[in-house]
């Protein structure tokens, strides 16, 4: 595999414009922000999105809206988050899947959030897989922590989740697991054989090097607003394209292709392949 597969977390649920002014919210707003990490080389869109006041939420009617819009700029993959916010019931967070996209999140346990947390026990991993088994949806297994990576072996060996395995490594939020190469590799050398992975590092320079040990160990790289908001050390970002840009001169600096949608479709085997 010599294709680098980037994926864009255009807003998140926890990002506001006070963090960076230039933050999409509105579904008009979304779509645009996607349809320009598109065109800079985003093959995979991590999509939440935000009611009138600017609040995280899982509104289908909002989420369906979105996915118009983009569908109307590109043909990028669209992940959409089944983590919904800080507080949010598993029927809040699962009753997106009703759209039946080509990809979602699944967070593989309970995991502290800066002063907050996030509850995912077994049975909700098994409900959320049982939904997208059932609507064809592919999971990122999201994993914080390494016991995450085992709640995760548990539904792959009850059948809930088939192959090609896809794992997401979020690492550097306040209170879990710290980013850095050896841990990475630590979580790596414990997914399945023949698995793909994607590495998210939260902040601004945690989210950098991670870019490099995605390189260095054959994963992929997430960048965006919901895990960085800066370009540099106190200069904020001035879109989520321009993060893209960046990964995708290290990449091929690094020797990758850059993968395009029909890549990952082809990759991950999606319903749309």
């Amino acid at each position: 595999m010599n294709k680098m597969v980037i994926t864009c977390a255009i807003c998140g649920a926890e990002t506001t414009k006070e963090h960076n002014p230039n933050l999409p919210v509105t579904p008009e707003e979304l779509a645009q922000a996607t349809y320009d990490a598109y065109l800079a080389g985003a093959s995979i869109v991590h999509l939440h999105v935000r009611d009138k006041k600017g609040k995280a939420t899982m509104d289908v009617d909002i989420f369906a809206q979105t996915i118009k819009l983009i569908r109307e700029k590109c043909d990028i993959v669209i992940e959409v988050t089944t983590g919904g916010g800080v507080g949010m019931s598993d029927e809040e967070r699962m009753q997106v899947l009703e759209l039946k996209p080509e990809m979602a999140s699944l967070d593989c346990g309970t995991v502290n959030f800066g002063d907050e947390f996030i509850v995912n026990t077994l049975p909700s991993m098994r409900n959320y897989a049982k939904k997208m088994k059932e609507y064809g949806v592919r999971p990122t297994l999201e994993c914080f922590d390494l016991s995450h990576i085992y709640a995760a072996e548990v539904i792959i060996k009850e059948g809930l989740v088939e192959p090609p395995f896809h794992y997401g490594f979020v690492m550097n939020v306040p209170g879990g697991v710290k980013y850095d190469v050896e841990t990475l590799d630590f979580f790596v050398r414990r997914i399945p054989k023949g698995s793909f992975w994607t590495v998210m590092g939260i902040g601004g320079r945690a989210s950098l090097l991670s870019h490099y040990g995605a390189l260095s160990l054959n994963g992929f790289i997430r960048v965006g607003f919901e895990d960085n908001v800066y370009y540099s050390k106190g200069v904020l970002a001035k879109s989520n394209a321009q993060l893209v840009e960046r990964a995708v001169r290290i990449a091929k600096e690094g020797g990758y292709e850059i993968a395009t949608p029909k890549d990952v479709r082809e990759l991950l085997k999606l319903r749309t392949a």
